[in-house]
Order: structure tokens, then sequence, then C-alpha cells
């Protein structure tokens, strides 16, 4: 007897932790787990980095059989006493959602005087994107936002699970962490073309809080193309008026610190959560100015099109150690990573140095 097809073997985004961190997108001040302590334990610790009370009900075996509503209801009450928050999250997990618990009647009984988005979620979906509709469903209901942007989230999640199937990191069944090429080395072939007089698209195309990291990649590149007398067109995912509150508030920041090292952006391709679709307005910039010989691609570079860039040697930089070889296969000669980016970005409000940046420009100043 044959034996089932095994899709993917290596584990994958969570739906619980895609919904924590889109309520601290929606401005919740306090996010409840209603589970067991260690759940999510990492990106809830991070989430308060960002600002967000994150607590737990810490279900124990004894709520497992027994349940936990009283304890959820305490708690939200509690809660309320100590942050006076203007906005709550209660987030189910696979522990609740097994034992059947009743999230909306807790959140009635603790009678809160302001609005509670009640996710109904667990970890058992196989696109992590599941967690983000059902919060984002529940944040319509509340009328926290629009129907307008509701949809428009909706397709940018699809078109993301799309590239991440295609191009990234659910795209083979198995995926090996790499760290990519050694950084000095695609820095020097980077400054060989522009001492070379080639001509260069420099691509921020980063997944919301990341460009915080990305975009320093691009100032490294435009900064360094200017003292050289390089030629390189700078794009940006960074349109401060899409988006939910925080994602516009970062692309603001993150534009005003470009300005500040006074990079000059060329056009704006989307907001910082239109990354599975910028590509298309990148490729549409190709194809009118033309004559590019390499591009530098810094957050998602498999979101743009492999054919839109042909005949330029490409240099990527991702997070996603498992994103390397898929990055490869697509045809990029030149695959970076920036190790332990998610830490590093949680809280900050302005630009924060890359490692490829911060090489690039060492090696500038060597030669």
């Amino acid at each position: 007897m044959m034996a089932k097809e095994v899709q993917i073997l290596h584990p994958r985004p969570s739906s619980i932790v895609a919904a924590l961190y889109t309520l601290r997108d929606l401005g919740a001040d306090v996010v409840i787990l209603h589970g067991p302590s260690g759940c999510c334990f990492k990106h809830a610790r991070l989430l308060e980095e960002d600002g967000v009370r994150t607590l737990t009900t810490a279900l124990d075996e004894a709520g497992f059989v027994f349940g936990g509503q009283e304890q959820l209801t305490r708690l939200l009450q509690r809660a309320s006493e100590l942050f006076d928050p203007k906005l709550v999250g209660v987030v189910g997990t696979c522990s609740s959602m097994i034992i059947g618990e009743d999230l909306h009647q807790a959140v009635v009984d603790a009678g809160l005087d302001v609005p509670v988005l009640e996710v109904e979620v667990h970890a058992g979906y196989r696109d992590n994107t599941k967690g983000v509709i059902i919060t984002l469903e529940a944040a319509l209901d509340e009328g926290i936002i629009s129907k307008e942007e509701f949809d428009r989230q909706k397709f940018l999640l699809e078109k993301a699970t799309q590239v991440e199937r295609l191009h990234g990191a659910a795209s083979s069944e198995y995926l090996a962490p790499e760290r990519g090429e050694i950084k000095y080395r695609v820095a020097e072939r980077l400054l060989d073309l522009m001492a070379g007089g080639k001509r260069g698209i420099n691509i921020l195309n980063a997944k919301k809080e990341t460009a915080y990291i990305f975009a320093d990649i691009n100032a490294a590149v435009a900064e360094v193309a200017q003292v050289r007398g390089a030629a390189v067109s700078t794009l940006a995912n960074l349109d401060a008026k899409k988006g939910l509150a925080k994602v516009r508030r970062d692309a603001e920041n993150i534009l005003s610190g470009l300005e500040d090292r006074g990079v000059l952006i060329d056009r704006i391709i989307g907001g910082l959560d239109e990354y599975p679709i910028a590509g298309a307005q990148v490729a549409e910039f190709i194809a009118e100015e033309g004559g590019f010989d390499y591009a530098v691609i810094s957050g998602v570079p498999h979101a743009v099109p492999i054919e839109s860039l042909a005949g330029m040697e490409i240099f990527s930089i991702t997070n996603g150690p498992r994103q390397v070889r898929p990055l490869r296969e697509l045809g990029h000669q030149h695959v970076v990573v920036e190790i332990d980016l998610h830490p590093k970005t949680m809280g900050v409000k302005s630009i924060v140095e890359s490692e490829f940046g911060a090489t690039l420009r060492g090696l500038n100043e060597v030669r």
C-alpha cells in the first residue's frame, strides 16, 4: 500500500502568532491568550517590546478538564484595572478550542467598556494567514476596520500565500536552512559593478516592520552609489497611506529616516503590506526605464517577477534561511540572509543598521 504524500515536513508559522501580530497592527493595547502559559511564549514576549501587554490565562491540567471560562473573565477584568486599555484582544489556542471554551460569554461576563476582539483560532490551519483573516473579521464586526479595508487585506493575504507556495518557504517538501553567501564577497561584487559604471536598480520590497532593517540596505546602496558617482534607481514599498494603523506609522518612520540620509526614492511601489503585489510596479518601472545591469532586492525578493529581471545580476537579501535555495533556483545569483531580524525590529521607530549595509559601507571606505 502506497504511503500518502507528505507535502511539508518543516514547521511553518502559526495562525495563533499571526493573530497576535494582527491585533498589534490594529492597535490593541492588551492581548490575552486563552491557553497554557507556554503557548506562543517567544512571540508573546516579543510583542511586549512593541508595547502590547500580552497575558495568558495559563490553563493547566485542571483547566483542560473543567474549563477556564471564569478564569478568562477574571483576567479580562484585572487587565482592564491594571492597564486601562483602549482595545483588547482575546485569542484562542489549540487547548481552548479543543475543550470548546466560550470566549464570547467570558467577554460578556467581564463587562468591559472598551471594544474586545474575540479571535477563535488554533494552530491547525495549513496557512498561517488564516489567523490574520479571523482577526480581521473580528475587527470588521467591531467597526475597527471598514469592509473595503477588510477586502483589501484578504486579497493581499491570498497573494502572499500564493507567493510563498510558488517560490517561498512553502514551495518544497523540505527546505534546509542556509546562511547564503558570505556578505563581504557579495558586497565586493556589488562595488565592482558600481566601479565599472554599471547601472543598478535598488528595491525595497519588505514585509511590515522588517523594513526597519531592510531599508538600511537600500540606504547603503544609494549612499555608496552617490559617493562613487554610480547610477542607481531606488524603489520602495513605503506608501504611508496604505495598511493598518501600525503599518502606516512604520512606513512614515522609514520614509523620514531615508529622507534624513539623503536617499531619493524614484518610485513608491505600494504599502508595507503590499509586498506580494508590489513586484508588478517594479516590472512596470523596469519596462519604462530599461537598461539596468543589476538589481539589489531587500525583503521579499521572490515576489518580484523573475522575467522582469532578465539579463540582470541579482543580489537578494532575505531574512529567511529557508528562502535561500528557492531564490537560487529562481535564478538569483547572490543571496544573503539577515539573521534574527524580527527581534531587532520589535519596538523600534527608526531604521536599524543591517549586517549587509554595514559590510557594504565598510568595504567602500577601504577601497
